[in-house]
């Protein structure tokens, strides 16, 4: 994947977006701001259209429609190990799989860290003492 090329998609969408806003009598700052995000989920889409198998793709288009928030975070995750350099090949529809296994498994452990347990001690009116019969 080339920075410059993805630098050279992420241009042309925003001058096309900047276009579009031109000819309705200028970009206001919210125009602006959608403008950003459109670009952002753009560069998004073509960073995972590379680096994504279209089974893998499909997988992560049906978690998005159940979960968007995980599918951000996949998302996420991918990119981050997509622009580090660890990604070699496409991913695949397991190796989604099992990334989606270690986020899930590192999430339960991050729950179990954060239990809080009480332990209720039974007192002087306790009303599970059946002496009082």
């Amino acid at each position: 994947m080339a920075d410059a090329e993805l630098e050279e998609i992420r241009r042309a969408r925003l001058a096309q977006l900047q276009q579009q806003g031109g000819a309705r009598g200028g970009p206001s700052d919210g125009n602006q701001e959608e403008q950003r995000r459109q670009a952002e989920a753009d560069r998004r889409a073509t960073i995972l259209n590379q680096i994504l198998e279209p089974e893998a793709a499909d997988r992560l288009g049906r978690i998005r429609l159940v979960k968007e928030s995980r599918a951000a975070d996949v998302e996420s995750r991918l990119i981050m190990l997509a622009q580090s350099g660890q990604l070699r090949q496409k991913v695949t529809e397991d190796q989604l799989k099992q990334l989606l296994n270690a986020m899930a498994e590192n999430q339960r452990k991050d729950e179990e860290e954060h239990k809080i347990v009480i332990n209720r001690r039974g007192g002087w009116d306790d009303d599970d003492d059946l002496l009082d019969l």
